[in-house]
C-alpha cells in the first residue's frame, strides 16, 4: 500500500481547498429549513462551491449524479437529491460533500437538524461528531490506523450506539478516494503508521440501532437495516508534527 506524502504546495492547496468546503458547509447548514427539498439543498452547494472558482467532488464521480449527498434519517450516506424528497421539521440530514481546488480535493460531512428535533436525534449527533474527536487523537506520527478506528468505537459503544462497518474513511489528496482506508472500528491489523503529511478523510458514521446497513435500488443510497437513524461526521485531516490539523474546519472559521 502506497500511501502519499504531500509537499507543502499540496497542502497549501488542499488547505485552500478545505476552507472553502467550511464555508460551503456553514452555509447549507444556515440554508437548511422545513419545506426545502433535497434537490434545493444540492443547488445551494454546488453554487457555493463553483462561486469560488472550484468544481464539486462528488458531480459525476462514479456516476453519482449531485454535487452534495443528501441523506436524511435512516439514510446513512450517499443520498441522492431529490425534487419530490422535502424535509421536515424533526428531521436530521446529513450532508457530505467534496471540493476540488486546483486539482486536489477536500471531503467532510456534517448532520444537521431541520427544525426542531428530538433529544435523541440531537444526541445521535453530538455522539457521532465526538467519537470523530475521540479518534483523531491518535491521529499523530507513531500510530497506527487501528488506533483511530478503535478510539471511535469505543466511544461510539458506549453511548449505545453502533458503527457502520460496510463503509470507511479512506486516504485523499489528487484525488478523492486514496489509500489507506480508515475503518471506524477496531481492526485485526494495525494499519498504516502514521506520519507527517499524511493526508486523511476521516468520516464516522453512527447508528442508533444495528450496525448493518443496505443499498437502496438506485445503488448508491446507504440506509440502516431496521429503520432507525444514523449520522455521520468528517474532516479532512493532515497529520502534523504534532496535533493533527482539519484542513476542512480550519481554526477562524470554527466559530463562525
Amino acid at each position: 500500500m502506497a500511501v502519499s506524502i504531500k509537499s507543502q504546495r499540496e497542502i497549501e492547496l488542499m488547505r485552500e481547498a478545505g476552507r472553502i468546503l467550511c464555508i460551503t458547509h456553514q452555509e447549507l447548514e444556515k440554508a437548511i429549513r422545513p419545506g426545502m427539498t433535497t434537490m434545493e439543498v444540492d443547488r445551494i452547494g454546488e453554487e457555493i462551491i463553483r462561486s469560488y472558482g472550484c468544481t464539486p467532488s462528488f458531480k459525476n464521480y462514479e456516476g453519482y449524479p449531485a454535487s452534495i449527498c443528501v441523506s436524511v434519517n435512516d439514510e446513512v450516506v450517499h443520498g441522492i437529491p431529490n425534487a419530490n424528497h422535502i424535509l421536515r421539521d424533526g428531521d436530521i440530514v446529513s450532508l457530505d460533500a467534496g471540493v476540488i481546488y486546483k486539482g486536489y480535493h477536500s471531503d467532510a460531512a456534517r448532520t444537521v437538524a431541520v427544525g426542531e428535533i428530538s433529544e435523541a436525534a440531537q444526541r445521535l449527533i453530538d455522539v457521532t461528531r465526538q467519537s470523530f474527536y475521540e479518534g483523531i487523537r491518535y491521529a499523530k506520527p507513531g500510530y497506527h490506523i487501528r488506533d483511530i478506528g478503535k478510539a471511535i468505537q469505543k466511544y461510539v459503544e458506549s453511548h449505545g450506539y453502533s458503527v457502520v462497518r460496510d463503509l470507511v474513511g479512506h486516504g485523499i489528496g489528487n484525488h478523492l478516494h486514496e489509500d489507506p482506508e480508515i475503518p471506524n472500528f477496531t481492526t485485526l491489523k494495525r494499519g498504516v503508521k502514521l506520519q507527517p503529511g499524511m493526508t486523511l478523510a476521516i468520516e464516522p458514521m453512527v447508528n442508533e440501532g444495528t450496525q448493518d446497513v443496505w443499498w437502496m435500488d438506485d445503488d448508491w443510497t446507504v440506509v440502516t437495516a431496521d429503520g432507525l437513524l444514523s449520522a455521520h461526521y468528517e474532516n479532512t485531516v493532515l497529520i502534523t508534527e504534532g496535533e493533527p490539523e482539519l484542513l476542512s474546519l480550519p481554526e477562524d472559521l470554527k466559530d463562525v
